[in-house]
């Protein structure tokens, strides 16, 4: 059975930083491009930003970039996002996803996924 399960989240002050972690169990994550998604309250999902499969090129949507760092473990099935100067437009529930269709990155930028993780809150507030 697959599953993508993530932690981390919270709540952090504007400026602050937060780490989210995503562990993938039941297939071979380094097969697999993957990424993080993002719902803010009352909004459609977005891309936030993705990895290809050895971790060597990433794609960041502009609203992240310089922010937000991606990153992967294929010896531990894990993904990470390190996300810095957060901004209150940055609350939401954040996924982490995988494309088992591909390698690249080029498929999860337009929204492919078929393995999503639970959804984990993050809250910038003051």
């Amino acid at each position: 059975q697959v599953q993508l399960v993530q932690s981390g989240g919270g709540l952090v002050q504007p400026g602050g930083s937060l780490r989210l972690s995503c562990v993938a169990s039941g297939f071979t994550s380094d097969d697999y491009a993957m990424g993080w998604f993002r719902q803010a309250p009352g909004k459609e999902r977005e891309f936030v930003t993705a990895i290809n499969w050895d971790g060597n090129n990433a794609y960041y949507e502009d609203f992240v970039k310089g922010r937000f760092t991606i990153s992967r473990d294929n010896g531990k099935n894990m993904l990470f996002l390190q996300m810095n100067n957060l901004k209150p437009e940055d609350t939401a529930v954040y996924y982490c996803a995988a494309d088992s269709s591909s390698a690249y990155f080029y498929g999860l930028v337009k929204g492919t996924a078929d393995y999503w993780g639970q959804g984990t809150q993050v809250t910038v507030s003051s």
